[in-house]
C-alpha cells in the first residue's frame, strides 16, 4: 500500500452531500477495473464480508498446499491473491472489525509460511501485527533470538486519515484559489486546482506545521537520489514528495495493512516490482531499489490513466481497480469527479501531496522559514561474498551496529544474507578502509569473527587476553599480520564482554575518558544530523558517539554526547 497523508477528513459540503460508502483503502492494490456496485446495505455487507474471507482464505489454503510441494512462485502468488481478494473488494476494511481482524491474521499467516519460526538462530524477528480475541489489533515483539530488533515506525497515513479539517482551516477566499493557480505553474506536471488543497495548506500553517517542518529537514538525506531516479525512469521529479505523504521519510514505516518502507508497498506490490522479500532481506525498506520500484509503479499508473498524474497518485494509494471502479461510476476520468466515490482516506491523499509539494516549492511563501533540509545520506557500497556480521562490519568501519542497520534498513538479520554475494552499505569514505580489512578474513568466518582495536605498543599476548583467546587461536586468525602497521586484529565472537584499551590503560578508580565530550540536550524535532550540522561536524561521528543513527528523531530533552572541540550552536537554536 502506500501510504499517504490520508489522515484528513475534507470537510467540504458539496462533496459530503454526495459521498457515498468508501471504497476499500490501502493502496498498491493491483487489479483490473470492475463495473460492480458497493455494497451499502446492511444485510447485504454482512454476506459479502463473508464471501470475501472465504476466497481469501480458499488462496491462503492454495498458496500453503504450493508451499509443501516447494512451488513457491506460486505459493506466492497465491498469498498475494489472498491480501489483494481483501483489498480489492470494495469494502472499507477499517470499517468492519471482524474483516481487519481477519486481514491481519492473515498477513502475519503468510508471513510466518514464508519465514517459519523456528528454533535457535534462525528464528525471525519482525514486529508482529496481531488482533487479539477480536480486539483492538495490537502490535507484540515475538522473543528475539540471534536476530536484530527489527524496529518499524508507525506510517503517517494511518494518523493522516482520521484527519478533521476544521471551519478555520476550510476557511478558502476567492484570492486563495486565484494563488493557487499561479503557484501551480511552478510545478512540472499538470494537475487542477481546487479549495481542497489550500485547505490543507491551511492544515500545514497551523496545527500541522511540526509534521511539515520535519518532512521538508528529513527529506535532505533521500531527496537528491530519489529525484534522478524518478527523472530516469519518466516521473516528474516534483512527485518525489509523494514521499512525505507515504512516510514521512522513514524507511521504517509501516501502516496497518503491512505496508512497508519509504514508498510503503504492500508484500504482493513489492514483489511484483521487484523487491525481494526473504527472510534475510526486505527490500521493501530499501532506498535505492524501492525507489526506483515506486517510480516504476507511478509511470505504470500514469500510462494507464493517459498521463493523468492525480488518478495515478490515487491508484497508487487504493489500488488501480478501486480508482477504475471510481472512474466508472462517475462517468469521467477526472480525480476531482471521483472524489465521492472513492475512499476516505485517498480523498485526503491527493490533495496532501498537491499541498506538500506547492509548500516544498516555495517554503518561504507559506511561511516555511529558515528549514535547512539535512545533508544527503553519504554512504559507499561495498560486496560481501558471503553472510557478513552487521556487528563485523560496524568493528570494521568504526561506527556503530545501529548505523550499519540505518544504511542497510531492509536487512532483517544481524548479518548479511547467507550463501550469496550481497552488497552492504558502509559509511561514506569508509568502504577501502571495509575492503582490505575484509581481504583478512576468511569469507566462511566472517558471520562469527568480530574486530577488536590495537593499542600502539601492544603485542599479540596481550589483545589474546583481553580477547579471551589463547594466543595461538589469535595468530591462526591473523597469520602474517604485523602490528605495526594495523589497528586492528580478528578475534572469534563470544559472548565475553571485550576489554577496552581506555578502560586498561585508566588509573585506578577513574572513569573511562570523558574529557573528550561535551553534552547538550535535544529539542523537540531534533536529530543527530541536524544537531551536529548546525556544530560544523560529522553526522557519522556523532551518531557512533550516541549509538543512534543521524536521522532519528530524538527525544525533547534527551541527553547528546559531542566531541568537545564542538562550537556552539548558534544563539537562534540553543
Amino acid at each position: 500500500m502506500t501510504t499517504g497523508l490520508r489522515r484528513s477528513t475534507v470537510g467540504f459540503t458539496l462533496f459530503m452531500a454526495l459521498v457515498v460508502p468508501a471504497v476499500s483503502i490501502h493502496g498498491q492494490v493491483q487489479g483490473g477495473s470492475s463495473a460492480r456496485d458497493i455494497p451499502t446495505a446492511v444485510e447485504q455487507a454482512d454476506e459479502h464480508v463473508q464471501k470475501v474471507i472465504t476466497k481469501a482464505e480458499d488462496h491462503f489454503r492454495k498458496g500453503k498446499l504450493n508451499l509443501e510441494d516447494n512451488k513457491r512462485d506460486q505459493a506466492r502468488d497465491e498469498f498475494d491473491h489472498a491480501v489483494d481478494t481483501i483489498l480489492e473488494s470494495g469494502l472499507d476494511v477499517r470499517a468492519s472489525q471482524r474483516l481487519q481482524n481477519f486481514y491481519l491474521e492473515l498477513v502475519e499467516r503468510i508471513y510466518r509460511q514464508e519465514v517459519p519460526l523456528g528454533p535457535g538462530p534462525l528464528q525471525p524477528n519482525v514486529t508482529e501485527l496481531v488482533a487479539q480475541n477480536g480486539a483492538t489489533p495490537q502490535k507484540i515483539e515475538p522473543p528475539q533470538v540471534g536476530f536484530s530488533e527489527q524496529k518499524f515506525e508507525p506510517s503517517p497515513l494511518d494518523e493522516l486519515s482520521q484527519l478533521k479539517l476544521t471551519r478555520e482551516e476550510e476557511n478558502v477566499s476567492d484570492a486563495d484559489v486565484v494563488a493557487l493557480e499561479q503557484a501551480k505553474q511552478n510545478v512540472n506536471f499538470a494537475f487542477n486546482t481546487h479549495p481542497l488543497v489550500q485547505q490543507y495548506i491551511n492544515y500545514y500553517q497551523g496545527r500541522g506545521r511540526s509534521t511539515m517542518e520535519s518532512g521538508l529537514r528529513k527529506s535532505g538525506q533521500y531527496m537528491k537520489m530519489a529525484r534522478q531516479i524518478f527523472k530516469e525512469e519518466g516521473v516528474p521529479v516534483d512527485i518525489t514528495w509523494l514521499g512525505q505523504v507515504e512516510s514521512a521519510w522513514k524507511p521504517k514505516a509501516m501502516s496497518w495493512a503491512a505496508a512497508s518502507g519509504l514508498w510503503q508497498f504492500i508484500p504482493g506490490t513489492g514483489r511484483q516490482y521487484g523487491l525481494r522479500q526473504t527472510a534475510w532481506v526486505d527490500e521493501r525498506n530499501s532506498f535505492e531499489q524501492a525507489t526506483r520500484a515506486s517510480a516504476k509503479y507511478l509511470k505504470d499508473l500514469a500510462n494507464h490513466y493517459h498521463g493523468n498524474w492525480e488518478l495515478a497518485m490515487a491508484a497508487y494509494n487504493t489500488g488501480q481497480g478501486n480508482v477504475d471502479r471510481a472512474i466508472s461510476r462517475a462517468g469521467t476520468a477526472n480525480f476531482w469527479s471521483i472524489y465521492p466515490y472513492i475512499a476516505q482516506e485517498t480523498r485526503n491523499y491527493v490533495p496532501n501531496i498537491l499541498a506538500t509539494i506547492l509548500i516544498a516549492k516555495n517554503p518561504e511563501k507559506y511561511g516555511f522559514k529558515g528549514i535547512r533540509p539535512e545533508p544527503a545520506m553519504a554512504y559507499d557500497r561495498v560486496q560481501v561474498a558471503n553472510a557478513t556480521s552487521l556487528q563485523l562490519i560496524a568493528e570494521a568501519t568504526d561506527t556503530s551496529v545501529d548505523h550499519i542497520k540505518g544504511l542497510n534498513p531492509e536487512l532483517r538479520r544481524d548479518s548479511t544474507p547467507r550463501g550469496e554475494a550481497y552488497t552492504v552499505r558502509v559509511p561514506g569514505g569508509k568502504g577501502q578502509q571495509f575492503h582490505a580489512l575484509l581481504k583478512r578474513i576468511p569469507s566462511e568466518r566472517r558471520e562469527t569473527a568480530r574486530l577488536i582495536s590495537v593499542a600502539p605498543g601492544e603485542d599479540l599476548q596481550s589483545v589474546a587476553n583481553r580477547a579471551g583467546v589463547s594466543l595461538a587461536q589469535l595468530q591462526a586468525l591473523n597469520g602474517g599480520v604485523d602490528l605495526k602497521s594495523t589497528n586492528k586484529v580478528v578475534v572469534p565472537r563470544s559472548g565475553l564482554n571485550l576489554t577496552s584499551m581506555n578502560w586498561r590503560r585508566a588509573k585506578p578508580g577513574s572513569e573511562p575518558a570523558a574529557s573528550g565530550l561535551t553534552k547538550v540536550r535535544a529539542r523537540k524535532g531534533d536529530t543527530i544530523a541536524r544537531i551536529a550540522a548546525a556544530r560544523g561536524l560529522d553526522a557519522n561521528e556523532v551518531a557512533r558517539l550516541n549509538g543512534v543513527t543521524a536521522d532519528v528523531e530524538l527525544r525533547a530533552g534527551q541527553e547528546v554526547r559531542l566531541p568537545a572541540t564542538a562550537g556552539a550552536a548558534p544563539s537562534r537554536r540553543r
